[in-house]
C-alpha cells in the first residue's frame, strides 16, 4: 500500500504586521515621553524610605540649591500667560518671540529686571549664564511669591484646576533657606506641598 504524503507547508510567518505595532508603540512612547530636566544648580536630594510617584502634570515644582531658588511649572500655555502677568504687574513688557521662548523654558532663577535680557540668550549662552535665584526674602519685593500667585491663578483660569506643588531642595542645604520658601507658601494659605525625595539605597531622580 503505498504511503500518503503529507503536504508540506510553509512554516515562515508574515513579521509585517508585528514590525508596524512595534514601531507605532516605540514612536507612541517617544512622543509621550517627558524628558528630565536638568538643575541649573547641583540638587543632592535628601532619601525617603517611601516612594510616591510625582504626577506627570499640573505640577508647580520650586528647586532650592546653594540658597538660590528656581520656578518650574508644567504647560507651555500655563507659562506663556504666567509671563504675561508678571510682565504687567512689573512693568515688563515682553516680545511675542521673547513669550514663546519663555513657554518652553523648562525651569529658570532669574530676577524680573534680568529676565528680558536672559530670554534674548541663545541656547548655549543661557547654559552658561549665572542665574542667581528667584528673590524670595523681602516683604516689599518678592517676585517668587508673585510667580506663584499669578501662575496658580492661570491655572485656574485656563484649566480650571489647583496647582500641585513640590519642593525640591539639597539635603545639605540650610534650613534657614527652606524655612523662608515654606513661609511663602503658607501666606498665600497653602500648606499642604511634596517634598522631593529619593529612596534611600535607591538611584537619584
Amino acid at each position: 500500500m503505498p504511503r500518503v504524503k503529507v503536504q508540506r507547508k510553509s512554516t515562515s510567518i508574515d513579521m509585517t504586521a508585528m514590525c508596524d505595532v512595534a514601531f507605532l508603540l516605540l514612536t507612541f512612547f517617544i512622543l509621550t515621553a517627558k524628558p528630565r530636566v536638568e538643575d541649573p544648580v547641583p540638587v543632592d536630594i535628601p532619601a525617603a524610605t517611601t516612594e510616591i510617584p510625582i504626577p506627570d502634570d499640573n505640577m508647580l515644582m520650586l528647586t532650592v540649591g546653594q540658597g538660590k531658588v528656581f520656578f518650574s511649572v508644567d504647560g507651555n500655555d500655563i507659562r506663556m500667560q504666567t509671563l504675561t502677568q508678571m510682565g504687567d504687574k512689573y512693568g515688563v513688557k515682553f516680545t511675542d518671540e521673547q513669550k514663546v521662548k519663555f513657554s518652553g523654558l523648562p525651569i529658570f532663577g532669574v530676577p524680573m529686571k534680568q529676565l528680558a535680557g536672559y530670554l534674548d540668550l541663545n541656547g548655549e549662552e543661557r547654559k552658561k549664564f549665572q542665574q542667581t535665584g528667584i528673590p524670595y526674602d523681602t516683604t516689599a519685593n518678592n517676585e517668587l511669591s508673585d510667580w506663584i500667585r499669578e501662575a496658580r491663578k492661570v491655572d485656574v483660569s485656563l484649566h480650571n484646576k489647583a496647582l500641585r506643588i513640590s519642593i525640591k531642595g539639597d539635603n545639605k542645604e540650610e534650613y534657614p533657606t527652606i524655612k523662608k520658601l515654606i513661609g511663602v507658601l503658607q501666606r498665600q494659605k497653602i500648606n499642604k506641598f511634596a517634598l522631593i525625595t529619593t529612596v534611600k539605597g535607591g538611584t537619584k531622580k
